[in-house]
């Protein structure tokens, strides 16, 4: 009986190769669209769920309850060795961060640059699942100045020498031996580095200063993770690391201090204080694949449907000859059984071939294989939602078909009122209304972000970090200012697009007895800053050129509000100790990403502070002879390092890159999703003349013109993609509204944005559904007739 099944559901996919190949294609694409769409959604889902306990293991976070909470999801190095000490709770403790003082790493004759360098303690290899294929995990490290890693970076530093015991020279100064090799750490981990130093050459820096790495409690500079045994309360641990930091040091700094601890498992979409990081893109990414596997489906049924008709008598005679109602169910099952597994080797196909591409859009390293059980449950999935959707209603509707009706064209479930058909077309048409303004929406708020005000000039402005240029500042600037073509050249100690460093060390006159500490961020640079990158002043004259400038303070906008300072040129500001005037408010500026609001901000000049990275302004037209100036001066003072350089506008773009690569993502399947839906409305507009066939004839007979025979067949369509848009419309504006509120500054939500997609929507239903009613209207009457 199977057998026959599937004979009968290939002989009749075969005969109809037209309704066949719209099935199979409509629903092929939707499959690779929607696999690959859930990929990515599972990837972002799945980081740090591959560690054995990531279930107990959190990262620990600094809460600061201020006029404005501030969250910063770092803490001190003690706070994990009393943590573990003190807190019977905590089973093990780790602590990690970036290691930025590696950067040129050599062995032998080979150097190196590399960024994805950090340090952490030993319990990295026990709490976490980081495999070791070489060395001890309980005693990874030798001593301070110990290495591990990856297997990556053993092959393209040793090739097949075996690493351990092998000396890396760092920053042509330091020696580190390599004792162990690391698999190299999987792409969904938010720690990912290829080479791990031991956390306790961060003692170094402390040399003479009378302190050591565990007793510097001011340092919020190291992500800290605990193990916490099963049970455990998180708000009671997370108050107990508070009383143990202020206990260790004191000051009203920490008055309102509290910890949080964040599941590691919610680490890469979610911040610390449950802000959003991406969960908001996650879910709309998994409604899009849903969306485009449900349009798909209800292609399915459309044609199936307009098709029906000519299979009435087959199955009125096989009814009439003893065919049972479930026979004929399992009959029409099977075909769509069929149909998916036709669409599913397709799919497979498809997706083998686009994942290269799919992976530099999206800027992940995704692997599709049918041996992964990933992708075994993703086809599971669909096979079951593709047959309980688009396979069971047909099977339904035309195993139902009663003999005597049918033979006479009564259809039963497609009468004239045809309800659930209109249905599919609404929520066809409303998922692709949706999908176009939001990607209307989507890119005009990319655009918004890309052409607004920054509060400084990026263009034609190129950075590069010092080096040892640091050393020979005042004779680099001098003889680059000489060049013809560059504009202006200053220094600081970050990145001013992405200041990544604040305090709570600041005092002022004025400051109310009962207000607690402001966080604020800081900005060591140059005293030409402002003039290079034209940050423009509101208030004062800022820097002086002077050795007084060491005790001079610049206040963005935003810090004199929150700090209540009243005319505040000239009023004392202490900072980090060092006793000032404040002589200059600049203008608010855009220091971090534009999801996150202008926050306080002091701009200082103090050379104690390295200021690692330089800034050269030029013009376009002599961008290449000002960056060969540079080269020239760069081999002079750092030969030992390769010169690298980055305008500035390649900073705001890899700011926003993670943006960007979602627009561009969603305009694509948005795009698919809006084809498919026009297959769906081709195959009811088919149906649509077939039931009317014999009308049309009498129709054209009595004089109707080509024109009234479209709007004959057309109209219906037409206002159900209208009664779509009533839909379609408030949902749109609640979903990006949502999707808005990720961002301080975002643009509005423009009525433009509906009626281009209202306009693009009726266009495409239009030209679609008039496609296949001028064909019918101009088909000959005497034939439609005879044949009827």
């Amino acid at each position: 009986m199977l057998r026959n099944y599937f004979s009968i559901a290939i002989r009749n996919l075969v005969k109809n190769r037209t309704y066949s190949i719209i099935n199979v294609t409509g629903l092929a694409i939707s499959l690779t669209a929607s696999i690959m769409l859930l990929l990515w959604v599972w990837d972002e889902l799945s980081f740090n769920r591959f560690h054995k306990d990531s279930s107990r293991m959190y990262a620990v976070a600094a809460e600061f309850s201020n006029d404005a909470k501030t969250v910063w999801e770092t803490s001190p190095a003690p706070l994990s060795v009393f943590a573990k000490q003190q807190i019977s709770a905590v089973e093990n403790a780790c602590r990690v961060s970036d290691y930025y003082n590696a950067y040129l790493l050599q062995y032998s004759d080979k150097k190196f640059i590399e960024r994805k360098c950090g340090v952490a303690d030993a319990s990295l290899f026990n709490m976490f699942n980081f495999p070791l294929v070489r060395g001890n995990k309980e005693k990874p490290f030798a001593d301070a100045h110990s290495l591990i890693i990856s297997e990556t970076v053993a092959q393209k530093y040793f090739g097949n020498e075996d690493p351990v015991g092998k000396v890396i020279k760092v920053n042509d100064k330091e020696n580190f031996t390599v004792t162990s090799v690391m698999k190299d750490m999987p792409g969904n981990s938010t720690i990912n580095y290829d080479f791990i130093f031991n956390f306790e050459v961060l003692n170094d820096q402390y040399a003479g200063s009378g302190r050591t790495l565990n007793s510097d409690w001011g340092n919020f500079d190291y992500t800290t993770y605990l193990l916490l045994k099963d049970g455990s309360n998180t708000k009671a641990i997370g108050k107990q690391l508070a009383d143990i930091h202020r206990k260790n040091q004191e000051g009203d700094f920490n008055n309102g201090l509290n910890y949080l601890l964040q599941p590691v498992t919610q680490m890469h979409l979610q911040r610390a204080n449950g802000e959003d990081r991406g969960m908001s893109i996650v879910k709309i990414f998994f409604v899009v694949a849903v969306v485009i596997l449900l349009i798909a489906c209800i292609n399915y049924v459309n044609l199936v449907t307009a098709r029906s008709i000519k299979r009435t008598k087959e199955i009125s005679v096989r009814k009439v000859v003893g065919a049972g109602k479930a026979h004929l169910f399992w009959q029409f099952m099977t075909e769509s059984f069929v149909v998916f597994v036709a669409a599913t080797m397709i799919a497979i196909g498809l997706i083998y071939l686009l994942m290269p591409f799919y992976n530099e859009l999206s800027g992940k390293k995704l692997e599709f294989s049918l041996s992964d059980a990933r992708v075994l449950t993703l086809f599971g999935a669909g096979l079951l939602v593709t047959l309980s959707f688009a396979g069971l209603y047909p099977a339904l509707l035309l195993s139902s078909f009663k003999p005597a009706l049918s033979l006479k064209g009564q259809l039963p479930g497609l009468g004239r009122r045809g309800t659930f058909r209109k249905a599919l077309v609404i929520i066809q048409f409303t998922c692709s209304v949706v999908l176009i303004i939001s990607t209307v929406i989507i890119g005009d708020q990319l655009r918004f972000i890309r052409q607004k005000n920054l509060g400084f000039e990026k263009e034609n402005v190129f950075t590069f970090n010092s080096f040892d240029m640091l050393q020979h500042y005042d004779a680099v600037r001098a003889e680059l200012e000489r060049q013809p073509g560059i504009w202006g050249v200053t220094a600081a100690n970050g990145n001013i697009m992405s200041i990544g460093s604040s305090t709570g060390d600041i005092d002022w006159d004025g400051k109310p007895s009962n207000m607690g500490s402001v966080t604020v961020n800081q900005l060591s640079a140059e005293r030409n800053i402002l003039k290079v990158l034209n940050l423009k002043l509101a208030d004062g004259t800022g820097f002086s050129g002077t050795p007084a400038d060491s005790s001079n303070y610049i206040l963005n906008e935003t810090a004199v509000k929150e700090l209540g300072i009243k005319d505040p040129i000239g009023k004392r500001l202490t900072f980090h100790n060092r006793a000032g005037v404040i002589n200059g408010v600049v203008k608010d500026f855009h220091f971090t990403n534009m999801k996150n609001k202008i926050a306080p901000c002091v701009i200082f000049y103090n050379p104690g502070w390295s200021f690692y990275k330089m800034y050269v302004k030029t013009t376009a037209k002599d961008a290449n002879a000002a960056i060969a100036a540079v080269e020239k001066l760069w081999k002079q003072y750092n030969s030992a390092y390769p010169f690298e350089y980055r305008f500035m506008d390649e900073d705001f773009n890899k700011l926003y890159k993670s943006d960007l690569r979602i627009g561009k993502l969603f305009n694509v399947f948005a795009a698919i999703a809006i084809i498919i839906s026009c297959l769906g409305l081709f195959g009811l507009v088919t149906y649509s003349a077939e039931t009317k066939v014999k009308e049309i004839g009498i129709r054209k007979t009595l004089g109707a013109s080509v024109s009234n025979i479209v709007m004959l067949l057309s109209k219906d369509f037409l206002q159900l993609v209208v009664v779509s848009f009533l839909i379609s419309f408030p949902l749109a504006w609640y979903m990006m509204n949502r999707w808005l509120a990720d961002y301080a500054y975002r643009t509005t939500i423009k009525p433009w944005a509906f009626v281009v997609a209202g306009l693009s929507a009726f266009a495409v239903a239009f030209f679609t559904v008039c496609s296949k009613a001028i064909k019918a209207a101009q088909s000959n009457p005497v034939k439609s007739l005879r044949t009827e």
